[in-house]
């Protein structure tokens, strides 16, 4: 299932435009797939490095897009059961302060992000094509399940890039 990209309210598009996969199935996989090049990279010495005060450490990046991904997927399933019912944001900036980052390993953390790529790539298989196209409202933007997929690859693709230039000078 193809995204049209004018469909994306601005507050996504961002993220949506950073999916070079026109297909989202194809676009989730090979966004997880980077994602665990990233991680296997990154040194152990580096886990709680910001590159400045106030900014998250890797871990706790990696966290809020474990936590972004599990919302996404939620509101994409919600959508194609076609529940009508408005879904609220969330608070990131709340959720970043309660993430127990530090007491979990890098590698713990690769591991729940493989697991949970799986999920999600098995959910969207599991939409029809008819499924894909059903829409809903989160955040008080109305967005089809086909977008909250590529919104699922960009955000983590978008973190990704954070990650690689301003943490790891790999960009």
């Amino acid at each position: 299932m193809f995204l049209n990209l004018e469909t994306i309210p601005p507050f996504y598009k961002h993220y949506v435009k950073l999916v070079e996969q026109p297909d989202v199935l194809v676009a989730l996989r090979i966004s997880g797939y980077r994602t665990m090049e990233l991680i296997h990279f990154i040194p152990e010495e580096k886990q709680d490095f910001r590159y400045a005060d106030g900014k998250w450490s890797i871990r706790e990046v990696l966290c809020h897009m474990l936590d972004a991904e599990r919302i996404f997927a939620y509101r994409a399933l919600r959508f194609a059961r076609n529940d009508k019912t408005d879904l609220p944001g969330f608070d990131e900036v709340e959720y970043a302060n309660n993430l127990n980052a530090t007491s979990r390993s890098l590698r713990k953390i690769g591991d729940e992000m493989q697991h949970l790529r799986n999920a999600t790539v098995d959910l969207f298989e599991s939409f029809s094509a008819e499924m894909m196209t059903r829409k809903g409202t989160a955040n008080k933007n109305e967005l089809s399940v086909v977008a909250m997929g590529n919104v699922i690859a960009g955000h983590e693709t978008h973190h990704c890039k954070i990650l690689q230039e301003r943490y790891l000078s790999i960009g």
